[in-house]
């Protein structure tokens, strides 16, 4: 496995371009280190295959370097990197067997015989696939085409590094947590370096130790999940990750008072000669909003949903749409009712990125 490292990188699919905003991908330094599993998180059209399929040789950056150990591979060709890559979509031999379809790159590798049919053997088991080893894959369904897929990529052990490229979006729902769950446990068996590809935070959570979060071409914050949700460190962040995602809030700061739609608010830090023109936004995620207090913010209740076990509450501040989830036996009486937000949880944005602060 390699440690992959991206140096002063950017790509840009038209000639020439301008400024920032002719850029697929904005520049970005990044270092992953090996055997490590990462996800890249984002809406369509953010910039993230762009990003995968610069680090597995499919596109040449316009600028800047991709290193493996060291090595600078930014012009070698996909075959000369030692990558595996499953796409969104099964890339397999139909008229070939499974066993076959899973023994194809151990083949073109010179392996013995024995360790072939030992690789393909434990790769299917790991997939289920032992019973359709003798099968031709052009057969099958599309789930079990994209499992040999995920094996081809699987089943070999000298590779720098596997990518994933929204690999379960074909996937049978009820398969998705198992696979996953698998590749969890390949990756700390074989201590894979792994990149996988979703816009989906559900699997980007669950599979990756670190998560790479990008919008408009660039990455805004990459963490663990739990970094994430505790500390957006940009307004996007909190709004993506999360359901309901996170509450951004226009407001004015002065010192260590916010006014929030015409009301005051304490504010767990001091914040001080704040940007002229700066968009200032305060973020809360609804799990951090309580409702129903004696003393707080004055909001109007829109409504109240039971998700089973917990309720969300929609609810109006002086015009600004706020979420506040709520324990599963807690009641709201009235059209009105009183706020407050966790101190420890309340974060300043500045032009949509987390502002520090002063202790109090």
């Amino acid at each position: 496995m390699a440690e992959i490292q991206l140096r002063n990188l950017a790509h840009a699919y038209r000639p020439n371009p301008q400024g920032p905003q002719d850029f697929a991908l904005k520049r970005l330094d990044h270092t992953w280190r090996s055997g490590g599993a990462y996800a890249l998180l984002g809406p369509s059209g953010c910039g993230k295959t762009t990003l995968l399929n610069i680090i597995s040789g499919l596109v040449t950056p316009s600028q800047g370097q991709v290193l493996f150990d060291g090595r600078d591979v930014t012009h070698l060709p996909t075959e000369k990197r030692s990558i595996a890559q499953v796409f969104q979509f099964p890339v397999i031999y139909d008229t070939m067997t499974v066993a076959e379809n899973l023994a194809f790159p151990l083949r073109n590798a010179g392996l013995p015989r024995a360790e072939i049919r030992a690789r393909v053997e434990e790769t299917a088991a790991m997939l289920d696939l032992t019973a359709t080893l003798g099968l031709k894959a052009r057969g099958l369904t599309a789930d079990a085409k994209q499992k040999i897929s995920l094996g081809r990529g699987l089943v070999r052990h000298d590779v720098n590094a596997i990518l994933f490229d929204e690999p379960l979006t074909v996937i049978d729902p009820q398969l998705k947590w198992q696979l996953r769950t698998q590749l969890k446990q390949l990756h700390k068996r074989f201590d894979f370096t792994m990149i996988y590809v979703t816009h989906d935070q559900t699997e980007a959570l669950t599979f990756a130790d670190q998560v790479v979060v990008m919008y408009e071409g660039e990455v805004v914050q990459m963490g663990t999940p739990e970094e994430l949700f505790e500390r957006p460190a940009h307004t996007f962040v909190g709004y993506f990750i999360g359901s309901p995602g996170m509450n951004v809030l226009p407001a004015k700061v002065d010192g260590a008072e916010a006014l929030v739609a015409g009301q005051r608010l304490a504010l767990p830090r001091v914040y001080r000669d704040l940007p002229a023109g700066a968009r200032v936004e305060l973020g809360i995620r609804p799990e951090f909003v309580q409702a129903g207090v004696e003393q707080g913010l004055t909001a109007r209740v829109e409504r109240v949903s039971d998700i089973g076990r917990y309720k969300v509450a929609k609810l109006d501040l002086g015009g600004l749409a706020l979420n506040a989830i709520l324990p599963e036996d807690a009641r709201l009486d009235g059209d009105e009712t009183r706020i407050a937000f966790d101190p420890a949880r309340l974060h300043l944005y500045l032009d949509g990125r987390i502002a520090s602060g002063e202790g109090r």
